[in-house]
């Protein structure tokens, strides 16, 4: 009878392993799924703020050819290159952010296994 417990216990350790090595590698595969679902956003949002940028530049310049062509002598004064100077200063700001974002996320591990039974 004692040799039924042993292999029965046996039979529930080997189990037991099994279901904590399964649980632990769909907890590692979500969370490496969370994690490149939040880079791909970051990314996105990273595309559309240079996109934002090519458009200012793109605007700074029709500005300051055309105040060249009205003969205005100090282009870099005007309120209108300031603000848009300004604005760009702003987008490259929070793409610098975003990327950095990007970075830190990359470099998170997996949460510990205790850190599992924590939570639990």
């Amino acid at each position: 009878m004692s040799e039924q417990n042993d292999s029965g216990e046996k039979k529930k350790t080997t189990t037991e392993k099994i279901w904590d090595s399964t649980r632990k590698t769909l907890h590692i595969a979500s969370f490496q799924a969370n994690k490149y679902k939040r880079i791909v956003q970051k990314k996105v949002d990273l595309a559309t703020i240079h996109r934002k940028i090519g458009a200012a530049h793109s605007d700074l310049g029709k500005e300051i050819d055309e105040l060249r062509e009205n003969g205005i002598v100090a282009i870099m004064e005007t309120e209108v290159v300031t603000k848009l100077l300004a604005k760009l200063d702003n987008l490259k700001s929070t793409a610098a952010t975003l990327e950095a974002e990007i970075e830190s996320i990359k470099q998170e591990d997996s949460p510990d296994e205790e850190e599992m039974e924590n939570n639990k």
